[in-house]
């Protein structure tokens, strides 16, 4: 492939590389309004996401890196990822189907294991199933037993970049036995430009009215809560950082806010989620989905130790993440929408990602 450069300033053949057997590549998708999305087979991640701001400039709205060896050493390895075979927390990696115990998931986050264990789907090179100037469409086939789930599960994501700036992510899985999954897209926003150090002056609202409180390892109690009167309600808009140091518990156990909110909708309903507007530039994304849930993520754990695109850096809540899912430790807590996929079911679910300008 000839070396050239993305719109968001990055060389495509330096996301080419070997690894574990298979090449790895960019692909640069493009609609007529002149948006860009960029992403890579390994981890199926988004790379960069260019739209236009209020002065319809091209402005790249997630963090990452410039080339796919840094996304090999990262300190942050869920840049824009698909997050699976489950993707958030399963407590003391452990879970049971048909009174069948499955303990030996990696412990990875506190005594919790998270985003699928130590080599996930973020860490996996994907196949390309198809591509055109709109659209790819990546598999990842999951071995039985691959870092303790059970069951050979086929996963087939599609990324979509339509004419109106919306990115669809569509995701469709199966397996030959009995097994939990729960895959979301890691992006990290911000919608001042990537680089920018601080989202929050950035505007949200999440269509929520209960959210899940967690114990000091972020794994839910179990019931949810109400939102209203608390920090946690963005039922209203409100600035991100306007409460995010509060003496609140869970603001306190997260350094800011990592919780699942409960969204107002019906089964497999695709219906809006959150929007989210940068007072600097004009951009509002809002986030539709048919998940159940939706976590939020505001880069509490960032340090800015490291060189992301061109030479930008990414301290402590410098992004933030709207995961769309199921609920954490769902395998543990049969209360909540079941994550169970058993073989002969099809797993399916979409995610829109909209983006606009306030003038």
């Amino acid at each position: 492939m000839e070396n050239k450069y993305t719109l968001s300033g990055l060389m495509v053949t330096d996301f080419n590389k070997l690894i574990d057997g298979k090449n790895t590549m960019l692909c640069i998708l493009k609609n007529r309004q002149g948006a860009e999305l960029s992403i890579t087979n390994y981890g199926a991640k988004i790379i960069s996401l260019m739209v236009p701001d209020r002065n319809g400039k091209l402005t790249d709205v997630v963090t990452g890196h410039k080339s796919i060896d840094d996304y090999l050493t990262s300190e942050e390895p869920y840049f824009g990822a698909i997050c699976g075979r489950y993707g958030n927390r399963i407590a003391k990696g452990k879970f049971s189907i048909d009174g069948i115990i499955y303990d030996k998931l990696a412990i990875n986050n506190g005594p919790n294991s998270l985003h699928g264990g130590i080599k996930g789907f973020n860490a996996q090179v994907w196949d390309i199933l198809q591509q055109d100037e709109q659209t790819v469409t990546l598999e990842y086939i999951s071995a039985d037993g691959e870092e303790g789930f059970p069951g050979k599960l086929q996963t087939i994501v599609t990324y979509h970049l339509t004419d109106n700036n919306e990115v669809v992510i569509s995701y469709h899985a199966t397996t030959d036995k009995p097994t939990v999954l729960n895959l979301t897209n890691h992006s990290y926003f911000n919608l001042s430009g990537a680089g920018d150090p601080y989202i929050g002056d950035h505007i949200l609202t999440i269509n929520a009215d209960y959210y899940l409180p967690t114990d000091s390892t972020a794994i839910p109690y179990g019931p949810k809560e109400k939102v209203e009167g608390t920090p946690m309600d963005f039922r209203t808009p409100h600035e991100v950082g306007e409460r995010i140091n509060d003496d609140f518990e869970q603001l306190v156990f997260g350094k800011g806010y990592d919780h699942t909110y409960i969204l107002n909708k019906e089964d497999d309903e695709l219906s809006f989620c959150a929007r989210c507007l940068s007072p600097k530039t004009g951009i509002i994304m809002d986030v539709y989905t048919t998940q159940p849930g939706v976590q939020l993520y505001t880069g509490n754990w960032m340090t800015g130790n490291f060189e992301g695109k061109k030479g930008q850096r990414y301290p402590e809540r410098a992004a933030l993440c709207l995961e769309t899912q199921h609920y954490p430790d769902s395998p543990n807590k049969p209360e909540y929408p079941s994550t169970l996929l058993r073989p002969g079911e099809i797993f399916g679910s979409t995610t829109i990602y909209k983006f606009k300008a306030e003038k």
